[in-house]
């Protein structure tokens, strides 16, 4: 996998790096990746593999039947594949095999995620109105996805995984998503994710966070 730069991305990046609310700010960062080896991703793709073949082999009953029909195809299990290894670039550090990310992926459609982003980004969508003027930031995210994956074309995938093994989950975090745009014929895909932070959560933790000295040379400068 490689990370790939592109221009209509930058800008929308630009406006949610942070978007400050009064008590709460919106998060968000689109990033483009080409579905090609580099470095360990072989090796990864065939621990990936095995791993899912694993969970099939155990699989019951009980189990979710979507889940384990979805992986009986070999190029299903090449998409999660890719999903996963970008999961894998964009937290280097983070052990995605461990926590069996596959199992969190569900496919979704423009239509439901649609949905979801005009109820939880109705206020950043004004915000960009105001600043931008013309067109949403729901239509302009679109422009910007399809000039990089060609939407018409894409699968589209939500990532929900349990909150203690969500490395998207920031401290303050009032509500958090993740999407996949992946278009199978030009092996790219696209990671959107965003979240609202509670800035009154985020503020305590820097405040906790501050050195003892820090708070001695405070305090010093006060009149007691």
């Amino acid at each position: 996998m490689k990370f790939l730069e592109y221009t209509p991305l930058d800008r929308l990046n630009d406006f949610l790096s942070l978007l400050n609310l009064g008590e709460r700010s919106i998060k968000g960062c689109l990033e483009a990746y080409s579905c090609k080896h580099t470095g360990t991703d072989k090796k990864l793709s065939l621990s990936l593999e095995n791993q899912m073949l694993d969970y099939l082999g155990k699989s019951s009953d009980t189990d979710s039947p979507s889940a384990a029909d979805f992986l009986l195809s070999r190029s299903s299990r090449k998409t999660l594949i890719y999903l996963v290894l970008t999961l894998y670039h964009m937290y280097p550090d983070y052990d995605f095999s461990a926590m069996k990310a596959h199992q969190f992926f569900t496919e979704e459609s423009w239509d439901s995620f649609k949905q979801i982003f005009d109820t939880y980004m109705f206020e950043a969508s004004k915000e960009w109105i105001e600043s931008n003027g013309g067109s949403s930031l729901l239509d302009s995210l679109y422009k910007a996805l399809d000039e990089v994956v060609k939407l018409a074309e894409c699968e589209i995938y939500s990532y929900n995984p349990d909150s203690d093994a969500d490395p998207f989950l920031e401290r303050g975090a009032i509500w958090s998503f993740n999407f996949f745009f992946y278009n199978r014929k030009l092996k790219r895909v696209v990671s959107f994710r965003f979240c609202c932070l509670s800035n009154l959560v985020t503020e305590e933790f820097l405040m906790a966070e501050l050195p003892y000295e820090e708070d001695g040379e405070i305090f010093d400068d006060m009149d007691m």
